[in-house]
C-alpha cells in the first residue's frame, strides 16, 4: 500500500473486513431533516463491533501483519473505543496485546478492553506521555506498534465507513464526521470525494481539544499547536493529542471545513441524538448533530446531509449526567 490509501485501497479493506464487521444502519431523521432544511441521515457506527468504527481500521491492519510480527505481539494507544478495536483484532489473530491507556480514561472503556484479553497499562497522566510510554516500550520488547489512526491501513479501514455511505446515498450534499487523531475522517474524505467530487467533507471537534484549526473554504486544513496541560472534553474519544501526520496530508487535501464546538453544544447533540434519534451515542459521536444544531457548519452542499454517528462506548453514569443536566 502507498503511503496515502486511495479508492482501490479502500475496497480492499473492504474485501478483509467483509463478514467480520457489521454493515452499519444508516437511519434517516426526521427531527434532524426539519431542523436543517433537507433530508438528513445518521450513520450509526455506534452498532459496530466493539461500540465504535475502530474495529474497521484495527481488523485491516492486524490483517498486514507477517507471522513473525504476530509472535512479537503488539501495542497500542487509546482512550477507549481503538483500545477495545484492536484488543478483539489481535485475539482473533492470537497477538498478545499491550495498551497505554491513561487513569482517567473511561472504566467502561478499560474493563471492556481488558475483557477482550489486552493486557492495560494505566500508568500515564494523558494521552501525550502515554504515546511516549508505548513507543519506549515497543523499542524495548520489538513489539509491532498498532497506530491507532496515523496509518495508511488504519485509514483504508476507516474509509469503509465512507464506502457505505456513498453506496446508500450517491450524491450526499455534506459528510459530517467526528475528528481527532484523524483516521475516521480522513478515510471518509478520502471514499467520499473518490466517489462523489462535489460532496462536501466536515470535521467537528471540542475546542478543548481541537487536533485542527478551524477553517472553512478557502482555508487550506492545518494542525493546532500543542494544547496546554490539562485540557478535557465530555467527548473523551477526541482527546487525541495531535493530528497524524498521514492524517493532515489528507485532510489538507480532501476536508473543506473544520468545525470546535463547545462543551455545551457537544451536550446539546448528545441530549438531541438521544431524544429524537434512541441512539445511545457517547459524547464524542454527538459533535456532528451538535454542529448542526449550533449552526456552525458553512455550507450544507446540494444533496443529502450524513452525520456519522462514530461510538457508543459510554458509561451510563456519564450519559445520565449528560441527559440529567438537559
Amino acid at each position: 500500500m502507498s503511503e496515502l490509501p486511495d479508492l482501490d485501497d479502500c475496497r480492499a479493506a473492504a474485501r478483509t473486513l467483509e463478514g467480520r464487521i457489521h454493515r452499519t444502519p444508516m437511519f434517516s431523521s426526521r427531527s434532524l431533516s426539519e431542523i436543517v432544511g433537507r433530508e438528513a441521515h445518521l450513520k450509526a457506527e455506534l452498532f459496530q463491533r466493539t461500540g465504535s468504527f475502530k474495529l474497521r481500521g484495527a481488523i485491516n491492519r492486524v490483517a498486514s501483519l507477517s507471522g513473525e510480527e504476530r509472535a512479537r505481539g503488539a501495542v497500542t494507544v487509546s482512550a477507549g473505543n481503538q483500545a477495545q478495536a484492536a484488543a478483539l483484532a489481535c485475539a482473533q489473530a492470537g497477538v498478545d496485546l499491550v495498551v497505554f491507556m491513561w487513569r482517567t480514561a473511561s472504566p467502561v472503556k478499560i474493563a471492556a478492553t481488558r475483557g477482550y484479553g489486552a493486557t492495560v497499562d494505566l500508568d500515564a497522566a494523558d494521552g501525550a506521555e502515554a504515546f511516549e510510554r508505548m513507543y519506549s516500550f515497543a523499542a524495548e520488547t520489538g513489539r509491532v506498534v498498532l497506530h491507532p489512526f496515523d496509518d495508511a491501513r488504519v485509514v483504508a479501514g476507516a474509509a469503509t465507513v465512507g464506502l457505505e455511505i456513498c453506496e446508500e446515498l450517491p450524491a450526499p450534499g455534506v459528510v459530517i464526521v467526528p475528528a481527532s487523531g484523524g483516521g475516521l475522517v480522513s478515510g471518509v474524505a478520502i471514499a467520499v470525494k473518490a466517489l462523489s467530487p462535489a460532496s462536501r467533507v466536515v470535521a467537528v471537534q471540542p475546542e478543548a481539544t481541537g487536533s485542527l484549526l478551524p477553517s472553512r473554504p478557502p482555508q487550506r486544513v492545518q494542525a493546532a499547536g500543542p494544547r496546554p496541560p490539562g485540557r478535557t472534553s465530555i467527548a473523551d474519544a477526541l482527546t487525541a493529542p495531535a493530528i497524524g501526520e498521514l492524517n493532515l496530508l489528507v485532510c489538507a487535501e480532501h476536508v473543506d471545513e473544520v468545525v470546535h464546538l463547545s462543551e455545551e453544544e457537544i451536550r446539546a447533540g448528545m441530549r438531541f441524538i438521544y431524544a429524537r434519534a434512541k441512539l445511545a451515542c457517547e459524547a464524542g459521536a454527538a459533535v456532528g448533530v451538535g454542529a448542526l444544531l449550533a449552526g456552525k457548519i458553512s455550507e450544507l452542499g446540494a444533496g443529502p446531509v450524513v452525520v456519522v454517528v462514530s461510538g457508543g462506548n459510554i458509561a451510563p453514569q456519564a450519559a445520565a449526567g449528560v441527559l440529567r443536566d438537559g
